[in-house]
């Protein structure tokens, strides 16, 4: 069975995703070492807790994490983990993974902070994490800020709240969702089933 490191920044409950991540068929371990990156099938970058705090943990593993990736490990970051792959951040200081040209910024407008609950994809680019997964599929949402990429090419979805932001991203081996699909229910199982598929290639 493939495993899939779930990188703990030191900051939030990690278990919905690891139960979510073994449901679909990975080994899900809880990880905070190069060692553990290095040797893993997946890696997923969970989505609680600030962009500082966590860009702080992962400055250790950073280069290990950068070169997984390169290598073509499947990669998935989610909510916070998504804003990762970005090089800065309204929420605070730290230099992000930066493996995309891209900010993160605040939701603005009339709007209830943080967006918290069920809202729809609008999938703008078909890909392997959303195949099957109908357009205007609910999914679960709580954040704050969102990420802005410079390429639009990685866009996979986008969604309504205020502004239209992007809600997830897809570029060769690394996918992001800003939304929380272990906790998405069956849409959010699928998705990380279709994780998994791409994993065991």
């Amino acid at each position: 069975m493939p495993e899939a490191v779930i990188f703990d920044y030191g900051v939030g409950n990690l278990l919905s995703l690891k139960c979510a991540l073994e449901k679909v068929g990975l080994n899900a371990k809880i990880g905070v070492s190069a060692q553990q990156l290095k040797k893993a099938d997946a890696i997923a970058l969970p989505g609680v807790g600030s962009f500082s705090a966590a860009i702080t943990k992962l400055d250790a593993v950073k280069e290990t994490l950068l070169a997984a990736v390169e290598s073509g490990t499947p990669l998935i970051g989610i909510c916070l983990g998504l804003q990762l792959f970005f090089p800065e951040s309204e929420e605070g200081p730290g230099k992000g993974l930066a493996l995309f040209e891209g900010k993160n910024v605040r939701l603005r407008g009339e709007v209830k902070v943080p967006h918290m609950g069920w809202n729809t994809l609008r999938i703008v680019k078909q890909n392997a994490l959303f195949e099957g997964v109908a357009d205007e599929s609910y999914v679960y949402f709580v954040h704050s800020l969102y990420p802005v990429p410079t390429d639009k090419a990685i866009v996979a979805s986008e969604t309504e709240y205020g502004a239209t932001f992007t809600s997830a991203i897809a570029s060769k081996n690394v996918f992001g969702t800003q939304f929380h699909p272990e906790k998405s229910g069956d849409i959010g199982l699928h998705i990380l089933e279709n994780f998994a598929k791409i994993v065991k290639r």
